[in-house]
């Protein structure tokens, strides 16, 4: 079972995952369509950014997942018997 801070941290991933997103939607699908001189564009990054941060974490995330994937092979392997 899941103890208070378990459920503590979990919520607050859910929620962190909820702003980011919130703010990635409204980042690339919303703020294209409003005036360049309102007010909502100095609280986003510029546009060249919406293209390059997920292409940075994404080669961060395949980087993380073959690098442990490469550790769990390598703990796991057998070694050769000789007669």
């Amino acid at each position: 079972m899941a103890t208070g801070a378990d459920q503590a941290v979990g919520m607050s991933l859910v929620l962190f995952s909820l702003l980011l997103f919130s703010y990635y939607t409204v980042w690339v699908i919303v703020l294209p369509f409003v005036d360049g001189r309102h007010v909502l564009h100095r609280y986003f990054l510029p546009r060249e950014y919406s293209v390059i941060l997920p292409g940075v974490a994404a080669v961060l995330l395949l980087l993380c997942v073959g690098t442990f994937t490469a550790v769990i092979l390598w703990k796991n392997r057998k070694p050769k018997k000789t007669d």
